[in-house]
């Protein structure tokens, strides 16, 4: 199959486009490198960077493609508070721009890397057929981009899957990232000789999942005919809190550090995991890494890289009731 990968040179986009070029696939991978490096681009694919908000080069690209798989996307659900005229520009503009792309050239299949925030503040775990109530602007856009997804799908008659993955980490997250993937800001900041932050008390709980159990689960979403006009979460069962993971990260790294405790974040969910039964048996889903096992293996991921300043790339549209950390660029 002839592929196209949205933020191919990202975290989870690179890693997925190393596993469909594993498998034989002709991978066509495109990033603008907001969040993605160069380092994490495969040799074997076609790298293009470019924007997709810009609708001439995405009908370039999309041209002769069989299978769409979109994961690019400025992903800090934390931050879309505080910058929703960007997050909304660059998360819902490229949503349409490929979906009109799809009609016009007759995609078959699109796979769309979602988010669990349009699930907002439920009962956890959160099941598929949970209805999408989202609180931040993050996952109201993501909300928007699925719905929009089945309205084309249904009236044009291609193939789509909605993927909901949940606190996905791993080597290859931007380390210099300062807004989102709390796991690697926590790296970044005790190789910099500074203490761990937390938001609140530290008893917010998650399901880390590691990129390697998610990636061949992710791949085949294209290519099970079981998982079309599906929505599946996709992602690890084990559940900790905030502060457990926390001292997972120090203890792997050694540390003697100790977490700094800040003010809550605002509108953030104090619990947030989802099921998996249905990643399992449709796309062979299993969690393979203990949070342990796969923090060691990015710890060293990250010391090879080494530590980074902090990149304010998408700056803060709103300053009241920001984090004072973020305010003050102190992370």
């Amino acid at each position: 199959m002839k592929i196209l990968v949205t933020g191919g040179a990202g975290f989870m986009g690179s890693w997925l486009v190393d596993e469909l070029s594993r498998r034989g696939h002709e991978v066509i991978s495109v990033d603008n490198l907001m969040g993605g490096h160069l380092r994490n681009v495969n040799s074997n694919c076609t790298f293009i960077k470019m924007d997709l908000r810009n609708r001439d080069q995405v009908e370039k690209v999309v041209k002769g493609v069989d299978i769409i798989f979109h994961l690019a996307a400025y992903a800090a659900e934390g931050q879309s508070f505080f910058s929703p005229i960007n997050m909304s520009d660059i998360n819902i503009i490229s949503m349409n721009t490929l979906l009109v792309a799809t009609v016009n050239y007759d995609i078959k299949n699109f796979i769309f890397t979602s988010s669990m925030a349009v699930y907002g503040d439920q009962e956890p775990p959160f099941s598929e057929d949970s209805p999408r109530k989202p609180v931040d602007p993050y996952g109201c856009g993501k909300a928007y981009c699925e719905r929009m997804l089945e309205i084309y799908a249904n009236t044009y008659g291609f193939k789509y899957t909605i993927i909901r993955p949940h606190n996905i980490y791993g080597p290859r997250q931007n380390i210099a990232d300062p807004y989102r993937n709390v796991l690697m800001i926590w790296m970044n900041r005790i190789m910099r000789n500074k203490h761990p932050i937390i938001y609140g008390d530290g008893e917010q709980e998650r399901a880390f999942s590691y990129i390697e159990d998610v990636t061949p689960a992710l791949a085949n979403a294209a290519f099970q005919e079981k998982a079309d006009k599906e929505i599946i979460n996709l992602g690890s069962d084990e559940v900790v809190t905030i502060n457990e993971a926390c001292r997972i990260v120090l203890e792997s790294m050694e540390s003697r550090f100790e977490p700094v405790y800040v003010e809550e974040r605002l509108g953030e969910i104090k619990k947030a995991y989802c099921t998996v039964d249905k990643s399992r048996k449709l796309l062979g889903y299993e969690t393979r890494h203990t949070l342990r096992e796969g923090v060691r293996k990015m710890v060293n991921w990250a010391r090879q890289i080494g530590p980074q300043e902090p990149a304010y790339t998408l700056p803060l549209e709103i300053m009241k009731k920001a984090p004072n950390v973020w305010k003050k660029r102190l992370i």
